[in-house]
This record gives structure tokens, sequence and C-alpha cells, in this order.
């Protein structure tokens, strides 16, 4: 029988237990997890939580938290030790992740991007490469971003339409991709493009490692955007942008099938977010709805009230569940990872776009004004619904995983 793990005797506004990592059918987390988290909860709570609103209303990258991440080995998280990094695997990543997106969601894609642009270097690279984005990931030399989404190709991902030619000295890219989550803050990018016009569709695009400093390579607009601001999106356009081999990321036409399990294996990381978005929202509005009175009590005593705030917690803790399903099976190389990883990003973004509206709800008009974290959060939620591929292409992968192709 499935049960979840105690409670988290850690203050929060509500019923927020810990439900952790799952080998066979066990939910806790080990003692050196449940320390790691409380570790990041004391460095959100005392670092993040008081740039949060500022972070947002600025728009503008976080350096300084940036640099508090290296120097407290966060960035390190999840990358091999071999490889100069931290250690840990997709729990820890998403542990990681949870924590800070309860109080900002933008500031957790510092970690979860240069993740992001690390997998396919993790999944298919060389020795040279793994060591050198692991290194440079963990002690802050290196940020990095994914390339895949172009202004005409989005879920239709193979139907991209940047090019490299293999010259003899080695290739030449070009092309522009578009929404790349913290492009310009990154120096290193994973780029697909396609290497075989002739082949067929999604059998003919390699992944090459690109450098900001390469001549060709440069930068479009700085999106304005809904939610996550502090985390720069734009586009990368590359002219004529020369590589060498030694940045070819495994073999050559075979690079589709890197990008797509590098989306398996980053998806419960966004699921991760999702689901500390819709905490942090939780917990702020049971701690307001425990304060704020409306004829003679609480608004808590209100039995509306009650059910909203219990259907939440129901879909949180849900959440919780498919989150450290995907994240564990990622860990112990599941061969159903692409099911459980679509799972967990669909429940858990479409958890926290309907907890955070409800919350905003619960608080009314203070709810609508921005003094009160809660808007922020709701904003923050829907791109969680959107990227890492939308809950539409969820729901496809996960009914070609009962029914077949």
């Amino acid at each position: 029988m499935w049960y979840s793990a105690p409670r988290d005797s850690a203050p929060r506004g509500g019923a927020a237990g810990t439900i952790g990592a799952m080998s066979g059918l066990s939910f806790e987390l080990s003692d050196e997890q449940d320390a790691f988290r409380r570790s990041v909860r004391e460095l959100v709570e005392d670092k993040i939580a008081p740039r949060a609103a500022e972070i947002d209303e600025t728009d503008e990258y976080p350096w300084d938290i940036d640099e508090v991440m290296v120097k407290n080995g966060f960035t390190g998280v999840s990358y091999p030790e071999e490889y100069g990094g931290a250690g840990g695997g997709a729990v820890e990543m998403c542990l990681l992740t949870e924590e800070i997106s309860r109080w900002s969601a933008g500031v957790a894609l510092i970690l979860a991007v240069n993740k992001l642009g690390a997998i396919p270097v993790l999944l298919a690279g060389t020795e040279e490469q793994k060591r050198r984005v692991s290194e440079g990931i963990t002690n802050g030399t290196h940020r990095m971003s994914y390339c895949l989404t172009e202004p005409g190709s989005g879920s239709d991902a193979a139907a991209m339409r940047s090019r490299a030619v293999n010259d003899g000295d080695g290739w030449v890219l070009n092309g522009s991709k578009r929404f790349i989550t913290n492009a310009g803050a990154s120096d290193l990018y994973t780029y697909f493009a396609v290497t075989d016009p002739d082949a067929p569709k999604g059998k003919n695009i390699t992944c090459f490692l690109v450098e900001k400093e390469m001549e060709g390579f440069s930068l479009g607009r700085k999106e304005d955007k809904m939610g996550i601001r502090g985390s720069p999106t734009r586009e990368v356009i590359l002219d004529n942008v020369r590589v060498s081999e030694a940045n070819v990321i495994g073999e050559v036409n075979k690079g589709f099938q890197v990008a797509m399990r590098t989306l398996d294996f980053s998806r419960p990381t966004v699921a991760a977010q999702a689901l500390g978005i819709a905490q942090g929202a939780f917990d702020l509005a049971v701690a307001y709805c425990r304060e704020r009175r409306q004829f003679d009590k609480p608004i808590s005593a209100f039995q509306g009230m009650q059910f909203m705030f219990a259907d939440m917690a129901m879909s949180i803790e849900t959440s919780r569940f498919a989150v450290y399903k995907a994240a564990t099976a990622i860990d112990e190389d599941a061969p159903d990872v692409s099911y459980w990883a679509a799972i967990a990003k669909a429940y858990a973004s479409d958890t926290a776009m309907s907890v955070t509206t409800d919350c905003v709800q619960a608080l009314g008009g203070y709810g609508y004004i921005k003094e009160y974290p809660v808007e922020r959060m709701m904003r923050d939620a829907k791109i969680t619904q959107i990227y890492e591929g939308t809950n539409q292409i969820q729901r496809v992968v996960i009914a070609r995983s009962i029914f077949g192709k």
C-alpha cells in the first residue's frame, strides 16, 4: 500500500507533507535528503524570499543570488562527482527546485536551466565535454541554455530550420532559436540544427555546443514576460558560426533523439517548479485566512473556504507524489521515464495554475495587488503549463504510452 511520510515539522502555513523519494514503495526522504531540503529552505527564506518581489519588479537577472548558489554548492547538485559535480540525482534536483520555487520561480530557473542545457552533454557528450560542463557549472564558470524552439517550430520541434554544414574544417551554423531561457546570462548553449536536409524528418538533426564568444553569435531582444521575471528570455541567432568537431554532442544526425530524451529528464524539474509555486501560494493563503476576519470570525472557519483549501491540498499532495515518482524513475533508469515525466509535468503545472488562482480568490482584493505575492505566483504558474512541451503535448505522450504510436 502506498503511504505518505510524516508531515514536515518545519513551520509552514498549511498541510505541507513531505513525500520523498520512491524506491519501490518507500515514500520517505533519506536523512541526508531531508537535511539537504532543510538547508535549501533556510537559504531561500534568508536570501531569496526578501528579494523575490524586487526581482520580479525589475526583471533583472539576480547575479547576487547566482553567486550565493555557487558559494553554497547548489549549482553542483545532480552533476556527477566524477566530472566535478556535487553528486545527487533527479530527486535532489527536484527538492532544490521545489524549495526555491516556493518563493521565486524565476530564481529556480538559474539552476534548472543550467541543468537543461547540460543534459544533452551528460547524455551523449564526450568525457571532456561532460567534465567541462559539470565542473564549470558547479564552480560558477559556466552557465548554460538549451536551444530547441524556433519561430516556426515549437511543439513540432523536428521541423526546425536551423542548418549546420560540414565544410571539411568543421561545421558552419546558421539559424535562430526563440524563447531561450537565460539567454544572455548563459555563455554555453546546446544548439540543435539540421545536418542532412535530405534525410527523414527527425533523423537529420545534430546537437552542438556553442559559445557566446564565437564570431557570428548574437542575441535578439529580451522578452517582456508575464511571469518568471528575473530570468531573461531572448532569441539566439547564429550567422555563419563556425564550430569544430569537438563541439558536436553525440552522433551526427542523432540529435533529435537527444533532444527528446533531454525533455524527459527535465520535465520532472518543471513539475517540481510548479509544485513549489503551488505550495508557496497555498502556505501564504492559509496564513492569511487564519488572520483575516469577517462576520466576527476568521474566514478559515467558513465551510466554503475550508472545502476550497481541502481541494487545493489534495491536488498539491498528489502532485508531490507524481513529481518524486518521476524523479525516482530517472534515478533508477526506469524504462517508463517518458510516461511518468509527462504525468508529473502536466498534473503539477495544472495544479499550480488552479491553486494559485484559488489563492488569489481567497485573498480577495488583496490577492489582486502586488503587495501580496500570490498574484506573482499566479503569473509564474502559467508558464509551467507551456514550456518543456505544452500540457497538450504531455497528454499525447501519455496516450502513446498507453496505446502505442
